[in-house]
């Protein structure tokens, strides 16, 4: 079981994530089609300024941007959701479609139609792209942090399926499950997204570390490539820096919201 989740990339949301009680912030909402699930979300205290939603990454929950939660940028307020499948969302299954998980950061956008300013990790760096792409006009910027777009770069190890198998299924608590099959079906929904790229128009700023053993620093050079079409893209490059960036450089990572807020394009 260890092999099986070292090899599918599995890992805990990151170094040092704070504990601090933020359940008074937490509250629920439905989504639209095609989820229509239950969506648990943080939302800082003060709502006032641009909105900010966090999409963490496989596996995590909103706990992984307290931080960011609890102290919002300056000029923004915070939403962070329970992607579907993982924290107090439904369903408690996978669910590997970025489509549908679009659909549940969609459902947390203003009703009044205020753009707003995207930030995921990881395997939240797909998700957020697929938003923008299919709602560009939903979108004033994205931050992209140690993101996963290149199919090309996605492998799937061997041992990998037997986590759909009992009793190795029966054994991983369901976050490990359910990131494990996000991880084995990501492929295939990145080469769906692929071409959609074009579609993204809002500024864009890429954070990536060169010693990232999770999600390859190749993939820059594939968001630099694909993203043709946006008003303006940085990139920020972390030498010597690994996966875990809205924690162990969160300074880093404040700046890049920072600039999202205000792109000098």
């Amino acid at each position: 079981m260890t092999v099986i989740l070292a090899a599918s990339g599995c890992s805990n949301q990151g170094p040092n994530i704070p504990k601090t009680n933020l359940e008074h912030l937490r509250q629920f909402k439905m989504t639209g089609e095609p989820l229509k699930r239950q969506i648990s979300y943080l939302q800082s205290a003060q709502i006032q300024g641009i909105p900010v939603i966090y999409v963490h990454g496989t596996p995590g929950s909103a706990q992984a941007w307290v931080n960011y939660v609890e102290r919002p940028v300056e000029r923004s307020y915070s939403i962070a959701l329970d992607r579907p499948g993982f924290g107090q969302s439904t369903p408690s299954l996978a669910v590997t479609s970025l489509h549908e998980q679009a659909a549940a950061v969609l459902a947390l956008m203003p009703a009044d139609g205020l753009p707003v300013i995207l930030v995921g990790h990881s395997l939240g760096g797909p998700v957020v792209a697929q938003v923008a792409a299919e709602h560009p006009e939903r979108v004033r910027a994205l931050v992209l942090l140690a993101a996963s777009l290149d199919p090309g770069l996605e492998e799937i190890h061997p041992l990998q399926p037997l986590g759909k198998y009992w009793p190795i299924s029966a054994l991983l608590p369901d976050k490990l499950r359910n990131s494990n099959d996000e991880l084995m079906d990501l492929k295939t929904h990145l080469l769906t997204l692929e071409p959609m790229l074009k579609n993204i128009t809002a500024p864009v700023v890429i954070v990536h570390g060169t010693k990232d053993n999770l999600v390859p620093f190749e993939n820059v050079a594939f968001m630099q490539a694909k993203l043709s079409h946006v008003k303006c893209l940085k990139t920020v490059v972390l030498e010597n820096q690994n996966h875990f960036l809205p924690w162990n450089s969160e300074a880093v990572v404040r700046d890049a919201i920072a600039w999202a807020i205000e792109p000098t394009c």
